[in-house]
């Protein structure tokens, strides 16, 4: 019989540097996650991804991943990772399965996509032996919050099969802007830490509908997610914990002034 796994994470992973850039605390927050965070090692691992956007909710059933370097411009060292974590092709059909008797009348299977850098970057810190099998699920930027939600509440019973379900995004992430800072003093804009601040307030306090209505409810919401993709795997991070679980803020650290790598953890109530 699996393990339960109680909590659900969503990661803020920024920049794709996080894989090399030792000066991130970020990365130190994640390269200590199986001694201060979360020690079971689960049966596999669910990542919903920025990344990865599609029209309708989709899985990857793959045998084992190929490492996707979805970024421009970056030093040579980052293409050279590599992260070939097992696929859990039982899993990406389980997802389906639940996500189909929910009501998502379609489910799409990708046997072809490996792990794009939202996925692989945190995952190679958290568990750089890659001995876990990973599936990813998709988002779907043109649906809401509310939307993104149901998704993870669809996936909420894989928790008590062993599956660890993480949302990796980030808390902010206006590109333009970070752009903007590079080589700047490294002060945090008014905007983006208005809209940080409303999104831990919110989170801790149990408010997960004004969560998913963010776009009215936060301050400055436009300027902090100019597109909504790497906020909706906190909206399935927190379904799939149920309306009831407890928030607790596990990571914060900024980079280029605009960059939150807030990052919670999500108890299941009793």
């Amino acid at each position: 019989m699996a393990t339960t796994v109680n909590d659900t994470f969503y990661i803020s992973h920024g920049s794709p540097t996080l894989s090399i850039d030792e000066s991130l605390p970020a990365r130190h927050f994640l390269q200590s996650w199986k001694d201060k965070v979360f020690p079971q090692k689960p049966k596999s691992i669910l990542v919903i991804s920025g990344h990865w956007d599609t029209s309708f909710p989709a899985v990857n059933i793959v045998p084992r991943h190929d490492t996707i370097y979805d970024f421009y411009g970056f030093p040579d060292p980052m293409y050279k990772l590599k992260y070939p974590a097992p696929g859990a092709p039982e899993l990406g059909l389980r997802v389906k399965e639940l996500l189909v008797a929910s009501g998502f009348k379609r489910v799409d299977e990708d046997r072809e996509r490996g792990l794009d850098h939202g996925a692989w970057v945190p995952l190679m810190l958290m568990y750089p032996e890659a001995d876990i099998p990973v599936c990813q699920l998709s988002v779907q930027s043109e649906r809401d919050g509310f939307y993104h939600y149901n998704l993870g509440k669809a996936s909420a019973p894989l928790k008590d099969e062993g599956v660890l379900i993480i949302g990796s995004g980030s808390a902010t992430h206006n590109l333009s802007s970070s752009k903007r800072n590079l080589g700047g003093s490294g002060v945090v804009v008014p905007w983006a830490l208005e809209f940080d601040t409303w999104l831990k307030d919110a989170l801790l306090q149990g408010r997960y509908e004004d969560v998913s209505h963010y776009e009215e409810k936060a301050p400055h919401a436009k300027m902090a997610h100019p597109w909504p993709d790497h906020l909706y795997p906190l909206h399935v991070a927190i379904g799939a914990a149920g309306e009831n679980a407890k928030a607790k803020l596990i990571h914060h650290s900024w980079q280029l002034g605009s960059l939150s790598y807030a990052s919670y953890q999500f108890t299941t109530a009793s």
